[in-house]
C-alpha cells in the first residue's frame, strides 16, 4: 500500500510537468471498478484462502468470544460509531441524515480479514490470541457486509421499510450464506474423496470458490460467510479425509500463492485510489478524528460483550488492547463506501473511510508488533 501511495504522489508531482500523463493515469484508474473488483472477485478468493489455513479445532475453543465479537460487537460498534460521527459532523456544520452515519458505522466497524491475516503472518502473536483475531476477522466481515447492505436498502427507500423486511433480509443473507458454504464445501469434499489427482483437486477448490460465490451473489446470500464456511470445511475435514500428502501440499501452495498475489494487487490499488478521490482539508481532519474514535469504539465493542458474557476473565492480560489495535480496516471498507450512490453524501463518507483505512494500515499495522512485544515483556500472553 505504501508503494501505491508513493506511486500516487510521484504521479501527482509529474502531473505538474506532464498534465497529459497525469490525466492518462487518472483515467486508467477510474476505469477500474474498485468496489466490484473487491466485493465480487477478490474477496471470495482471499476469504477462502484465509479460512483454508485456519485450524477449526482451535477456532471452536474460542467460538464464544469469536461469535459474540462478530455479531454483538459489530452491531454495537456500528451504533456507537454512527452516533459519534453524527454529532461530530454536526459540530463541523455537516447536516446529514443519521442513516448515512449508520452506513459509515457499518462499513468501518468490521475488521478487514485480508489486512488482519496479512499482519498476523508477519508478527509473532500468541496462538490463542491469533485464533480469536483471525476468527473474528473472518466472521465479522460477513456480518458487517450484510448489515451494510440492509442499511443501504433503508437509505435507498428513504426509510420506508418495516422491521420484518430487514429481519427477513438478514436471515436470508446469513442463513443462506452459511447453508450454501456448508453445502458447497460438502459437495467438493465428496468429489475430492473419490479422486487422487492433485491437479483435479486444486481445480475443484477453484470451482468451489468461483461457483459458490457467484451463486451466492445471484441468490442474494452472504458470499463472504459462504466462503468462510467452505474454506473451513475443506481446510480441516478435507485435509483429514480427502487429500493425500501430495494434494495437500499443492492445494496449500496454490492458495497461498493466490493469497499473496491478490493481497499485493489489492493494497497497491488502495494506494493508487488516492488519485481519483476528491479530498478537502476538512474531510481529512474529520477522517483523522474518526480514526481515533473508531479505535476507542472498537475497544468498547470488544469489552462490553466480554464483560457481559464473562469472557474477559479467561483472556490473557492486555488481550483486548492487542485485539483493538490489531483490528485493521482495509479494502472492503473502501469498496463498500464506493458502492454508495452519488445522491448520498458519498464524497464525505468515502474520504473519511479512506483516511481511517490509511491510519489503520500505516499506524496500527506497522506498530502492532511493537505493542505485542511490549506486553509480552510485561506479562505472559497465553
Amino acid at each position: 500500500m505504501i508503494s501505491g501511495l508513493v506511486l500516487s504522489f510521484i504521479t501527482i508531482l509529474m502531473g505538474n510537468f506532464y498534465p497529459k500523463f497525469y490525466d492518462f493515469v487518472q483515467r486508467e484508474i477510474n476505469m477500474i471498478d474498485f468496489s466490484e473488483l473487491v466485493l465480487e472477485f477478490m474477496l471470495s478468493f482471499l476469504l477462502f484462502a484465509g479460512a483454508l489455513h485456519t485450524d477449526y479445532n482451535k477456532l471452536s475453543k474460542a467460538r464464544g468470544p469469536v461469535l459474540s465479537f462478530a455479531t454483538i460487537g459489530v452491531v454495537l460498534s456500528t451504533a456507537i460509531t454512527a452516533t459519534a460521527i453524527y454529532f461530530l459532523l454536526q459540530l463541523f456544520g455537516y447536516n446529514i441524515d443519521y442513516i448515512y452515519c449508520l452506513l459509515f458505522g457499518a462499513l468501518i466497524s468490521p475488521t478487514d480479514p485480508i489486512a488482519v491475516l496479512g499482519i498476523l503472518k508477519k508478527e509473532k502473536i500468541p496462538k490463542s490470541l491469533e485464533v480469536k483475531i483471525t476468527g473474528e476477522s473472518l466472521f465479522n466481515d460477513g456480518v458487517g457486509v450484510v448489515l451494510f447492505l440492509s442499511l443501504l436498502h433503508i437509505a435507498e427507500q428513504g426509510g420506508a421499510i418495516d422491521a420484518s423486511f430487514i429481519t427477513e433480509l438478514l436471515l436470508l443473507e446469513i442463513l443462506g450464506g452459511v447453508g450454501l458454504g456448508l453445502a458447497g464445501g460438502y459437495l467438493a469434499l465428496q468429489m475430492m474423496k473419490r479422486i487422487d489427482h492433485y491437479q483435479t483437486e486444486v481445480l475443484i477448490t477453484l470451482a468451489l470458490v468461483t461457483g459458490a460465490y457467484s451463486l451466492a451473489l445471484a441468490l442474494h446470500f452472504s458470499g463472504p460467510l459462504a466462503m468462510v464456511l467452505a474454506g473451513l470445511m475443506i481446510g480441516n475435514q478435507g485435509k483429514k479425509m480427502a487429500m493425500s500428502e501430495q494434494t495437500l501440499e499443492y492445494v496449500d501452495k496454490f492458495w497461498e500463492m493466490i493469497d499473496e498475489i491478490l493481497n499485493a494487487v489489492l493494497f497497491v490499488l488502495i494506494g493508487l485510489e488516492i488519485l481519483i478521490l476528491s479530498f478537502e482539508w476538512q474531510y481529512i481532519a474529520l477522517g483523522l478524528i474518526a480514526a481515533l474514535l473508531v479505535v476507542l469504539i472498537r475497544y468498547l465493542s470488544l469489552l462490553t460483550p466480554s464483560v457481559l458474557l464473562g469472557y474477559k476473565r479467561t483472556f490473557a492480560p492486555h488481550a483486548l488492547k492487542i485485539m483493538t489495535w490489531g483490528g485493521l480496516k482495509g479494502g472492503i471498507s473502501i469498496a463498500l463506501a464506493l458502492s454508495l450512490s452519488s445522491e448520498m453524501p458519498r464524497d464525505l463518507i468515502l474520504s473519511m473511510t479512506y483516511v481511517v483505512v490509511i491510519f489503520s494500515l500505516l499506524v496500527q499495522g506497522l506498530t502492532i508488533g511493537k505493542l505485542v512485544n511490549k506486553y509480552k515483556r510485561e506479562s505472559k500472553l497465553g
